[in-house]
């Protein structure tokens, strides 16, 4: 070392994870404790639509349309984060689901000059889980709070297949990149954000 002050590395982590396993709370602690940037594809549609950029405008017009917002799109909007918003790394929230949406979001992170750093899948008990958000959804019920009305047994077990027929091709692939990490998220809130912290420490070390 020269003695001269190393600028701090920045980390662009994805977030995998089943319906209900903790994604977006930990993305938020991350947010607060880390500095990095939420980067949800749903929050970046909204924020988009409404925005007035040319960007926008087309994510509103396909909106209006009632078409699907094409992975074109959602990686112009993701550009625009990574070139205009300064953070000490970003966290894809929703974002790939598959694996042309992996290979688009590698392009894209090489021609923005970033890396990918570390993939962490929020690994849960499905049964458990299933049972854990059932009982929320009653309890939530019988206070007169407002409730999912797919927050049922069976909804969640088909919302949980669908993510792992479409999630189990990602894992291999990262897996084989070797970026692949897993956390227990049906420990409390704040031992898998320890482990979370923990994983990225190595990262910026």
């Amino acid at each position: 070392m020269d003695g001269t002050t190393q600028p701090t590395k920045t980390v662009n982590v994805i977030l995998l994870g089943p319906p209900g396993a903790g994604k977006g709370t930990q993305a938020e602690i991350l947010v607060e404790s880390q500095g990095m940037v939420q980067l949800s594809t749903g929050d970046m549609l909204r924020e988009a639509k409404s925005s007035g950029t040319e960007m926008g405008n087309r994510v509103a017009d396909v909106m209006a349309r009632g078409e699907l917002v094409t992975d074109e799109i959602v990686i112009g909007l993701i550009e625009e984060k990574l070139t205009t918003v300064s953070a000490k790394g970003f966290i894809f929230d929703g974002f790939p689901r598959t694996l042309a949406q992996a290979d688009a979001l590698a392009e894209l992170l090489e021609k923005t000059g970033q890396s990918l750093d570390a993939v962490i899948e929020l690994q849960v008990d499905d049964a458990i889980l299933v049972d854990r958000i059932v009982g929320r959804a009653e309890a939530a019920r019988a206070a007169g709070q407002p409730v999912r009305a797919d927050d049922n047994a069976e909804s969640l077990k088909l919302r949980l297949m669908e993510y792992y027929k479409k999630t189990a091709p990602l894992t291999g692939y990262y897996h084989a990149l070797g970026l692949l990490s897993g956390v227990d998220a049906m420990q409390d809130i704040e031992t898998v954000g320890g482990s979370l912290a923990d994983l990225l420490a190595t990262e910026t070390a």
